[in-house]
C-alpha cells in the first residue's frame, strides 16, 4: 500500500466523531513504536516530520522508515510535514513524497497568512498532497516554534470562512487553549479548553477538519511508575484527556501528539540507566523505550483519539 493523504480518512473521521493520531517521529525506534500500536488496534496513521526532525535525521532515511513501516503494517498512512514555515521547504517534501504538508504563517498578518497558504496550496494540490494551514498562534516551545503566553491569541472564529474560502487549505489548526511542550500549566490549574470557539468555528466550516496543535497529556499513573522505578520524570500537567476526547467528537479530525512520547521515551531511558548504570548497549535500553512509546500511543489511540478499528 502506498502512503495516503489525509482526505479520506478525515472525511470517516468527522461523520464518525474520533480523531487521528498525527505522532511525530525522529528514528527508527519512535517509527516501529508508533506504527506497531496502531496495526495491533487497526488504527489510521499520520505520522508527521518537523524541520528540526528532517535536519536530524535526513529526510531519505526518514522516507524509507516510513515505507518499510507500511511494508510490515499493510496500514494506510500518511506522512506529513509538521511547522513548514516556508513555501521552500514544503515544496521540498512535496518533491520529496510526502502526502500532506503545513505551511504555518500563523504569526504573520492576516493576508500574509492567505497569501503564503495559498501559494502552497496552489502547489500540493498540482501534486496530489493536501495542506494543513493555522489561524491564531498557540504558547510554547517545540523545535523551532517558540511563542510566549503574551504573543499567543484563540483562533478569531469570525476570521475562519473567509481563510478557508480565499486559500482553499484541507485543514485548519486552531488555538482554543492547548500549548506546545510538555508542561503548559502551573499545578494547582485546571487547563479548560474553549469548546465555544470550536463549536464556533465549526457551524462556520461544517464538515472541515479542524486540528489541535500542543495536546500532550501524559497521563499521571504513568509518571508514577516511572518515577517509583528511577524514572526522574517531571508531572507534566497538560491538557485534560477527557477535553481532547470530546474535542475528538466534534469537528477536530486529526490530534498532533508528540512531547508525551518523548516523555515516555526519556524517562524509560533514564529508568534503565538507574537500573543498568553499567550498562552501553543501545539495543538493550531502546528496546524498553519503543515498548514505552507502543504503550502510550495505544493508550492515546483507545482512551483519547477513539480511532481504534478505524483503519
Amino acid at each position: 500500500m502506498p502512503l495516503v493523504n489525509t482526505k479520506e480518512m478525515f472525511a470517516k473521521a468527522y461523520n464518525g466523531g474520533y480523531a487521528i493520531g498525527a505522532f511525530n517521529v525522529n528514528n527508527m525506534e519512535i517509527v516501529q513504536g508508533i506504527t506497531e500500536a496502531a496495526a495491533e488496534l487497526n488504527a489510521p496513521l499520520i505520522l508527521q516530520v518537523s524541520k528540526g526532525a528532517r535536519a536530524y535525521a535526513n529526510h531519505t532515511y526518514l522516507m524509507k522508515l516510513v515505507e518499510a513501516a507500511i511494508e510490515e503494517t499493510g496500514l494506510p498512512i500518511c506522512l506529513h510535514l509538521d511547522h513548514g514555515d516556508t513555501f521552500e521547504l514544503c515544496k521540498s517534501c512535496i518533491d520529496g513524497g510526502f502526502t500532506s504538508v503545513m505551511i504555518d504563517a500563523s504569526s504573520k498578518p492576516f493576508e500574509e497568512n492567505i497569501a503564503l497558504t495559498r501559494q502552497v496550496v496552489e502547489y500540493a494540490h498540482d501534486h496530489g498532497v493536501v495542506v494543513e494551514a493555522e489561524l491564531g498562534t498557540l504558547a510554547g516551545i517545540e523545535d523551532e516554534v517558540n511563542v510566549s503566553a503574551e504573543e499567543s491569541s484563540y483562533t478569531r472564529a469570525s476570521d475562519v470562512q473567509e481563510f478557508v474560502e480565499r486559500t482553499n487549505c484541507d485543514s485548519l489548526a486552531i488555538a482554543i487553549g492547548t500549548s506546545h511542550g510538555a508542561y503548559k500549566f502551573k499545578p494547582g490549574t485546571k487547563p479548560q479548553l474553549r469548546f465555544d470557539i470550536l463549536e464556533d468555528v465549526a457551524g462556520r466550516l461544517p464538515g472541515f477538519p479542524i486540528v489541535l496543535h500542543g495536546s500532550s497529556s501524559v497521563p499521571q499513573e504513568f509518571v508514577k511508575e516511572i518515577n517509583e522505578n528511577g524514572g526522574n520524570m517531571p508531572g507534566a500537567i497538560g491538557v485534560p484527556e477527557d477535553q481532547l476526547r470530546k474535542a475528538a467528537s466534534m469537528a477536530v479530525c486529526k490530534i498532533n501528539i508528540d512531547s508525551d512520547l518523548r516523555l515516555a521515551m526519556t524517562a524509560t531511558i533514564r529508568k534503565y540507566f538507574n537500573e543498568h548504570p553499567a550498562d552501553f548497549d543501545p539495543r538493550q535500553y531502546l528496546k524498553p523505550a519503543r515498548a514505552a512509546i507502543k504503550a502510550m500511543v495505544m493508550h492515546k489511540i483507545t482512551d483519547v483519539l477513539g480511532c481504534d478499528g478505524k483503519a
